[in-house]
Formats: structure tokens, C-alpha cells, sequence
């Protein structure tokens, strides 16, 4: 139990927890239980969120590793984080019927990838090695792309003409972070390309400002989300650079530990962008229970976007309404 009985107060970051990819990515495979009738198959986690996983195969989803684990003729879905096109491949020759739910602000860095690569560029990709997306990425042009994995990565690179050079970025990253291996390639190559937008998703950048701001009064940051879920591990690292006092990342309100409240006042809280909003009032509940009752909301913008499903639910869906005139 917190020692500090003089105010006991959370800031409640907004936005948080669900980004349109999300929740367009859960929507798919829940509309295509409905649809299609269990059991759906699922290539790698649909999102980074244990609980989202565990619910979704309550309801009959299947989750598999390989595309090759998939019963031929099956239908799978693809994951937000997006799939290299030999994925694509594979499930063409085990007759699968796919629905794709990758995240349209991912397949937007893959068409750029590919449109780089055919212009002869070498693509110099800001990203976690082994991180889902970032392989499906690679795998538009693996001859062309080059992982950088962090600014002391930089050294490492080899191009084939240092003039013809541009640079793409795992969507989850940190921006501060991807900034700074940035600043590092332009200084080894002076006429580095940018791409034409930013590749940093929306949501990713406005909870890391929930949480820059939020981080200065915050005795204690929890972050709701999973270890894999690499938005959600940077919102840790942000707040305690941005002068959070401690930072945890916890799945569910029961992993956290008493003795994180011992002298904190101020507890800061928000969600990974693959969390839904019943995980972070658990903890709001959790909270309270211990004398922090008192939820100030800290909003730093407003969300509004959101994706249409996969173009082969919206296809059957149509059909089946058009079936029922």
C-alpha cells in the first residue's frame, strides 16, 4: 500500500489502447467466424494482445505459426503486422482461402518498399529483427532491403551506391528512436531519401505523446499490453525517459505488485494500441480499490480514422446481404 495518503490520483492517458488496424484486424476474424463458421484459421497472433488472442479462440479461432499448418482448403487470415508475398504463395498451394487483415498503414510501407526496389534504390529498413512486420516487410524485396536494428546498427550497413539510398520504418517504433538511427544514416549517407509520409502509425505517435506528457507528474507509468507487443514496450521505455519514475508493462490488473504503490502518489496509465478497453478498467478498478479514485484524463488528440474490413469479407458479406433481398 501506497505510503503517501496525501493525494492518490491516476492520469489516464488519451488517446490509448485500440488503433483502427486493431480493430479492423479482431473485427475480420470475428466476422469471419460468423461468416464462414469455426473453426478460422489464424497466421501468428491476429495482434500482439494475450487476451485478445485467448478470446478470439474461445469463439473458434485456430492459431498457427506456419501457413503450411493450415488443412488444405481452409480458410486463414493474415495478421495486422502483414505477411511477405511467398506467405501469399503458400497459401495459394495449399488451396486455402485468405482473408487479409493486414494493417493498411503496413501495407503501405510494403508498396513503397516495392515501388523503391524497382526504382533501384536500397531500402534502408528501421526496425526490430524478427518483429512479424518488419519480416513481411523484407520479404517484398529481400535483394533490396537492409535491416538497421537501432542507431549502433548503422555501421553495419552495405549499399550498392551510396546516392541511391532511402530509408522506411517499422510502424510500431518509437519515433524519438527512429529519429535517431535516422540522424545516424543521413550523416553515413548524406543524399539519404525519405519516404514520402511518415511510416511511424498514427496511433503509436499519439500515445507516445499521451505519455511524454503525462510522464514528469507520474510516480508509477503502467502500461497495459503484451511483452511481444512492441508499441507497448516502447510506451515503457518513452515514459521513463520523459521522466516517469517507474514503468510497467502488465497484461492484466492482477500483475501488478502492491509494492509498486509503496510512496507513489501519482500513477500514470494507458494501453498498447492492440489493448482493449476492458483490460485498462480492470486496472482503473484495481486501483481505486487501493485509494486511487480519483482519474484525471491527460488527451493530447483526437482519433477519428477508421479502416473498411478486407476486401473478401466485405465481398461475402454482400453477397450474403444481397442473398437475403
Amino acid at each position: 500500500m501506497s505510503s503517501n495518503t496525501a493525494q492518490r490520483r491516476v492520469l489516464l492517458a488519451a488517446p490509448r489502447g485500440y488503433c483502427a488496424g486493431v480493430d479492423r484486424a479482431v473485427i475480420a476474424v470475428e466476422k469471419a467466424l460468423e461468416q464462414y463458421g469455426a473453426p478460422i484459421y489464424v497466421r501468428k497472433q491476429i495482434v500482439h494482445n494475450k487476451y485478445v488472442v485467448q478470446t478470439l479462440e474461445k469463439k473458434g479461432a485456430i492459431f498457427v505459426d506456419e501457413t503450411e499448418e493450415v488443412p488444405e482448403g481452409s480458410i486463414v487470415v493474415f495478421s495486422a503486422h502483414g505477411v511477405a508475398p511467398s506467405v501469399h504463395d503458400e497459401a495459394r498451394a495449399g488451396k486455402l482461402a485468405t482473408v487479409d487483415a493486414t494493417c493498411p498503414l503496413v501495407t503501405k510501407v510494403h508498396k513503397e518498399a516495392v515501388r523503391f526496389a524497382d526504382e533501384g534504390f536500397d531500402i534502408l529498413l528501421v526496425g526490430h529483427e524478427g518483429h512479424e512486420e518488419v519480416v513481411g516487410t523484407m520479404g517484398e524485396a529481400p535483394d533490396r532491403i537492409h535491416l538497421v536494428d537501432g542507431a549502433e546498427d548503422v555501421a553495419n550497413v552495405r549499399v550498392r551506391d551510396d546516392s541511391k539510398v532511402v530509408w522506411l520504418s517499422q510502424t510500431t517504433l518509437s519515433v524519438d528512436e527512429t529519429m535517431a538511427t535516422v540522424g545516424e544514416l543521413k550523416k553515413r549517407f548524406p543524399l539519404l531519401v525519405s519516404p514520402p509520409s511518415d511510416d511511424i502509425c498514427y496511433a503509436t505517435q499519439n500515445r507516445q505523446v499521451a505519455v511524454k506528457q503525462m510522464a514528469p507528474e507520474t510516480d508509477l507509468l503502467i502500461v497495459v499490453g503484451s511483452k511481444n507487443s512492441s508499441n507497448s514496450v516502447r510506451l515503457v521505455e518513452v515514459g521513463l525517459e520523459y521522466g516517469a519514475k517507474a514503468a510497467h508493462l502488465v497484461d492484466f490488473a492482477e500483475e501488478i505488485r502492491e509494492e509498486w504503490l509503496e510512496g507513489v502518489g501519482t500513477v500514470g496509465l494507458t494501453s498498447g494500441a492492440s489493448v482493449p478497453e476492458i483490460l485498462v478498467e480492470g486496472v482503473l478498478e484495481w486501483l481505486a480499490a487501493r485509494g486511487y479514485d480519483e482519474v484525471s484524463t491527460v488527451k493530447t488528440a483526437e482519433e477519428h480514422l477508421t479502416f473498411s474490413l478486407p476486401k473478401e469479407l466485405r465481398r461475402d458479406l454482400r453477397a450474403e446481404a444481397a442473398g437475403k433481398l
